[in-house]
């Protein structure tokens, strides 16, 4: 029994769903449209103000689809009404983050600066000089940037330098010590 699939998806006003051949799903919001082509074996369909999905069988492999593909409608829907945003943090000495146009500077204690271009339909923000806002309205885009920026330098265990998710906590490990 899948439990999230069976949730219908409440469409809010001014949010347009539409269903084409193939379960091709286009979402229109106030923020932007979003498309996405889902499982073909789901049926989606419009019922009222909810979109609402069911599966052909309950073989394994369609009860996980199944939710799957409520909750991609689901962030989609998210999307274009509010958005989604990441924020991240930049932790040590002489780390900083800077913002000129599209791009995204960052002085991680390498020898060059790093520079990250914003992709398309993703915006980041920088605040003060160590917290780096990622928004834009595909969630999967969102999270995808943001865990690319934290690449550039992971938090290590021993100081706790790098960038780092504002809701991370980093497990701190204890230095060496020396022979008494």
């Amino acid at each position: 029994m899948s439990r999230i699939g069976r949730m219908p998806i409440a469409v809010p006003a001014g949010v347009t769903v539409e269903i084409a051949e193939n379960n091709k799903v286009t979402v229109k919001g106030p923020k932007g449209t979003l498309e996405r082509v889902l499982p073909s074996e789901m049926e989606i369909k419009m019922e009222g103000a909810e979109v609402l999905v069911s599966r052909p069988n309950d073989l394994k492999k369609m009860k996980s689809l199944h939710g799957l593909t409520r909750t991609l409608i689901n962030n989609m829907v998210v999307g274009v009404t509010t958005g989604y945003s990441k924020k991240l943090e930049v932790n040590g000495v002489g780390y900083r983050a800077g913002k000129s146009g599209k791009k995204l500077t960052l002085n991680l204690g390498y020898s060059h600066p790093v520079e990250m271009e914003d992709p398309e339909g993703i915006e980041t923000v920088v605040e003060g000089q160590n917290v780096i806002i990622v928004k834009g309205i595909d969630k999967e885009k969102v999270g995808q940037f943001a865990a690319e920026i934290r690449d550039k330098r992971r938090p290590e265990p021993y100081k706790g330098k790098g960038i780092k998710y504002a809701d991370e906590t980093i497990r701190r490990k204890v230095g060496k010590t020396g022979k008494k």
